[in-house]
């Protein structure tokens, strides 16, 4: 399984949390530019990663929909 996609991975953690602790202006860039690699790596991913994250996202999804049904 190749792991081309952990560099710009690893590139949205570093600029996301350059964001986080930065105040000027370049923190909005930095935020823009670890969105757009964050994007990438999950386009990049092998499809079993991405198989797990969809699961991941209809459970979570699931369960949220069940809380906002039983409030009502």
């Amino acid at each position: 399984m190749p792991l081309f996609f952990l560099i710009p991975l690893c590139t949205a953690l570093a600029t996301g949390y350059l964001f986080k602790k930065s105040n000027d202006e370049i923190s909005y860039l930095a935020g823009v530019f670890a969105a757009i690699s964050l994007i990438l790596s999950l386009v990049l991913a092998p499809w079993q990663i991405q198989f797990g994250l969809l699961l991941v996202v209809f459970i979570i999804s699931n369960r949220l929909l069940q809380k906002n049904e039983s409030k009502e």
